[in-house]
């Protein structure tokens, strides 16, 4: 019996959607030589995350192994996929592959941190094959909400195996790869160990439908508006940058882009040639002097991302631009679960201005980036695997993929971030669990979700914050009374009197019940005058705040 091993461990990506990450190895058991698939970012919300800046997967498995690390793939450029190249590449140092497109993008977020763009190498599309370690790797096309999507071949001694990335079933996809039925059936006649294949849609019961078919839908809506028209899409969906804008040029309006991240995305398209005959743009300064009847401008936010052009232009004024009743507000877009309250405030703020906003409920005006259940089921018929493992998905859209294969005669297996699976046999099992969790960006420092530092932030923000000050003389007794500053707290409490006031007094009377052991110790101190802190808060509105206490002693 061999003693090698085909393993795959998420690190991301499974049991969520956003911040992917998926290692591939095969060896000899915890010697096994790894490759890494996208290294992705999610996003914070004020509830759960306050203050953070990004969210990325937990590396330090992969990172204890960087010498058994042989190269990193990228699927396409979206931020869930290579938002976190820059912030971790120098934890793991292995050559980045990506196609010409998503290689440009990755390029763009390493110089950020100095890294020479020769980083990154610029890979063939299939049936062009990167050998790594005993990795055979191609980067398949296939059609997605980006150009150059593509999924991956990764063919090793045990067997082949396709991740699927981000796709759809687009044979008119306006820019990027359409989809292969033939190529795909190629790959699949080969044998295929297992498909891991993206899950987000597995619940849409119709067809996805074609990029193409908006195209009459926007510029029907964009030519019949008078005032100013504004749309607001992923600044990463190329395909609907020139759908909108080519909408808006043919209406007569100059098309202006807002926002740093949409118009690198567009830069980066004509670069490389992705974009061939994109629109003509103007700048923010010269479209302020164009008549509003005659401008359309596609900027970035449809999430309602604060700092995004949209929320901007929400609150008032954006590079000199205002929007004014008689204008129309598009969400070419679906709002991702969980970003509902930041988009639906955008959205009135703009009706209090009387903008006019079209959304897609009737999706007439968005199509997915991800296949639908039968397009998944046409993938799993293609590709004729020997196993499914759902990837890129809640649990519940894991768990719901492995159902629909089963359907169908195909085993499958639900496994989330820090399962690692066995595919060396017949079938998957389960080979070990590792210690995973996420890491925050925060500012410009990245920290452990287990760290502390949100939990405390979390608290504060629930609670309160009292800091309690002190001075202890020579002899161990206090000089004068002790003083309390409050923050996020009311003022008065039930008693009619200021809070700082009770909490002194309380303090005071804590000190003079203290023995001299308790004096003495600066712990046994802090600990009695936060217990004594709390519990007047407590009685005097209700919470228990946190609290910081300072002890100065006179030498």
């Amino acid at each position: 019996m061999s003693s090698e091993r085909l393993i795959y461990l998420p690190l991301g990506g499974a049991g969520e959607i956003g911040m992917n990450a998926y290692v591939y190895g095969y060896g000899p058991k915890d010697n096994e030589r790894l490759i890494l698939v996208d290294l992705g970012v999610t996003f914070p919300d004020m509830d759960s995350t306050p203050g953070v800046d990004l969210i990325m997967p937990d590396i330090q498995w992969l990172e204890e192994r960087k010498n058994q690390l042989d190269a990193i793939f990228i699927t396409h450029a979206h931020e869930d996929h290579v938002g976190a190249v820059g912030h971790l590449y120098g934890r793991l140092g292995a050559p980045i592959y990506a196609r010409a497109f998503t290689a440009a993008i990755a390029r763009h977020k390493l110089a950020e941190y100095g890294v020479h763009e020769g980083a990154v190498r610029t890979a063939s599309a299939y049936p062009e094959t990167t050998e790594i370690g005993p990795f055979k790797v191609s980067f398949a096309p296939i059609s997605h909400s980006i150009p150059e999507s593509s999924g991956l071949v990764i063919d090793t001694p045990a067997g082949r195996i396709v991740h699927s990335g981000d796709f759809k079933i687009d044979t008119t996809p306006v820019i990027g790869d359409p989809f292969d039925h033939q190529m795909w059936a190629e790959i699949g006649a080969s044998g295929v160990k297992a498909l891991m294949c993206d899950s987000t849609n597995v619940f849409s019961d119709n067809p996805g439908r074609s990029e193409a078919t908006l195209k009459p839908n926007l510029e029907e809506l964009i030519a019949a508006q008078k005032g100013m028209v504004v749309a607001t899409t992923f600044a990463s969906n190329i395909a609907r940058l020139q759908s909108l804008a080519t909408a808006g040029q043919a209406a007569g309006r100059s098309i202006c882009l807002l926002g740093r991240a949409m118009r690198r995305m567009v830069e980066t398209g004509v670069q490389t040639g992705i974009l061939t005959d994109f629109p003509k743009t103007v700048s923010a300064e010269d479209a302020n002097s164009i008549p509003r009847e005659n401008l359309m401008l596609i900027v970035t936010g449809s999430q309602g991302e604060r700092r995004a052009a949209t929320a901007q232009l929400a609150q008032g004024k954006y590079l000199g631009l205002t929007m004014k009743e008689g204008d129309t507000f598009l969400f070419s877009s679906k709002v991702i679960p969980g970003n509902e309250r930041g988009v639906i405030r955008i959205m009135n703020q703009f009706s209090e201005m009387g903008v006019d906003i079209v959304d897609d409920a009737g999706g007439l005006y968005h199509v997915s980036g991800h296949a639908n259940r039968p397009d998944l089921v046409t993938m799993h018929d293609l590709v004729k695997p020997q196993m499914l493992v759902p990837m890129h998905g809640e649990h519940r859209h894991l768990r719901e993929h492995v159902k629909v294969a089963a359907e169908r005669g195909l085993q499958g297996i639900v496994a989330v971030n820090g399962m690692m699976l066995d595919l060396t046999g017949d079938a998957p099992k389960v080979a070990e669990y590792i210690d995973t969790g996420r890491t925050y960006l925060d500012g410009s420092v990245q920290i452990g979700a287990m760290d502390g530092v949100v939990r405390d932030r979390i608290r504060m923000a629930l609670n309160g914050h009292v800091t309690v000050t002190v001075i202890m003389d020579e002899e161990d007794e206090p000089l004068g009374e002790p003083w309390c500053e409050i923050k996020g707290l009311p003022q008065m409490g039930r008693s009619g009197a200021p809070l700082v006031d009770v909490l002194e007094e309380d303090l005071s009377q804590a000190i003079g019940r203290a023995g001299n052991k308790t004096l003495v110790d600066d712990d046994a101190l802090e600990e009695a005058l936060r217990r004594a802190a709390r519990k007047s808060a407590l009685d005097e509105i209700g919470k228990k705040p946190e609290v910081t206490v300072v002890i100065s002693r006179l030498a």
